[in-house]
């Protein structure tokens, strides 16, 4: 049998073990793009229906793909195969590599913008402002577009600064974002202006907590409902100078013919993930799809104290505060580092990344009484690994490092605790 995580069969050392992962694998199932594409696009004759709403691609001069973020190689894939023969051009930047017969694929870096990014976020531009009222773009929002699309160069080297100074503070991802979209031109609804008057159909694969589509890449084609005065406040807060930002497009006519479609959410992956635990005999919690609590926060609710057999669910992005340089890890890997001493005989907690890539090549990690065992025969010390926020090392001598690879797919961290 085929597993979405690689090292499953390593991993399944037990019952509980191998139903959390089973759980954790519906999770995946469900978010994969090629899949959530097909489920909300379809194509006959010269009809393109998205969501319900039907296109005549015989009135278009043009069909054109832009994307960006950590989907957008994927999504470039699908919908060229969907669309075969009736794609004119297009242009899409990820994180990795990929080849389309006409959508030019773009790799760039993320978390932060590098000159590559810069110099694909041009041929978006270049593209976006080209278009008109007879062309038709499909355009690809997904989690990492903020740092991977950034325009003017003056943006570029702002967010890169931005980053390292929020991270310093744990300002919140929407907090990021509203800065973002005021020191941008293409964010913040800046890419709907210049794409005007063509018809813009948006494919939005959320990454954000609470399902907030219009957040996603910093709302490159949404209104914007923040202000220039909402820019300022943040920075503000957080003590930070030398930004210099501006108001994002405020006139309705060029959001009129666009139309955004979510595809997918964390929420999606918890209803899966809910789903398959009732299919195993388990009582569901969900405990929120906005969690952007702090790690020992974020284990209280997880820890709920219910008795009896029982699934508790959430996603979101734990707001872990980086103080000093350590050694190699992600939040996932910190939040089931730091549950491992609660973890009872009954319990197993699974935390991982929905993208497969917990800042480290590992998604994820199990905290299970087993791993604990572990790491005391070796004599780690739990309290000086998250200390150095030294994680990856802990669990890949201990045991309970998830693996998937790149997942193509983005819809924020998961979290699953299960008590039998």
């Amino acid at each position: 049998m085929s597993h979405r995580i690689t090292n499953f069969d390593e991993l399944n050392t037990g019952a509980l073990r191998g139903k959390a992962l089973t759980i954790a694998e519906s999770a995946y199932a469900a978010i994969d793009t090629d899949a959530a594409i097909r489920a909300k696009i379809s194509f006959e004759g010269m009809t393109l229906v998205v969501d319900g709403r039907s296109y005549d691609l015989s009135w278009f001069r043009r069909i054109r793909v832009i994307g960006f973020g950590k989907v957008s190689c994927a999504a470039a894939m699908t919908i060229e195969s969907l669309l075969r023969g009736h794609i004119t051009s297009g242009v899409v930047i990820d994180v990795r590599p990929g080849v389309c017969d006409v959508i030019e694929i773009a790799q760039g870096t993320h978390p932060k913008p590098s000159p590559e990014n810069l110099a694909v976020s041009k041929r978006v531009v270049d593209m976006a402002q080209d278009s008109d009222e007879r062309d038709l773009v499909i355009v690809i929002v997904s989690g990492g577009g903020s740092s991977l699309l950034c325009w003017p160069a003056e943006e570029c080297t702002l967010s890169m600064r931005l980053y390292d100074d929020l991270l310093k503070t744990g300002a919140t991802i929407e907090e990021m974002n509203t800065v973002r979209k005021h020191i941008s031109d293409v964010k913040g609804g800046g890419l709907a202006k210049m794409l005007h008057p063509a018809t813009v159909v948006g494919l939005v694969f959320c990454d954000v907590p609470g399902d907030h589509f219009e957040e996603v890449a910093s709302g490159a084609t949404y209104m914007d409902k923040t202000t220039v005065d909402d820019a300022r406040a943040v920075l503000e807060k957080y003590h930070l100078s030398d930004y210099a930002v501006h108001e994002t497009p405020k006139d309705q006519k060029f959001f009129e013919r666009v139309h955004n479609v979510p595809i997918v959410s964390n929420s999606t992956a918890l209803d899966a993930m809910e789903k398959k635990a009732s299919e195993l005999g388990f009582s569901v919690v969900r405990v929120g799809s906005d969690l952007f609590d702090t790690p020992p926060q974020l284990i209280e609710r997880l820890f709920t104290p219910l008795k009896g057999k029982t699934a508790v669910i959430g996603a979101g992005e734990p707001s872990l505060t980086i103080t000093h340089k350590g050694g190699k890890g992600g939040r996932c890997q910190y939040i089931a580092l730091q549950a491992l001493e609660r973890v009872r005989d009954n319990e197993i907690l699974v935390a991982f990344a929905s993208d497969g890539i917990d800042n480290t090549e590992a998604a994820g990690a199990i905290a299970d009484p087993a791993v604990r065992n572990n790491a005391e025969k070796q004599g780690f010390s739990i309290a000086d690994r998250l200390a150095d926020y030294d994680t990856y090392a802990f669990f890949e001598k201990a045991g309970g490092l998830v693996f998937t690879g790149k997942t193509d797919a983005n819809v924020s961290d998961l979290f699953l605790l299960l008590r039998a």
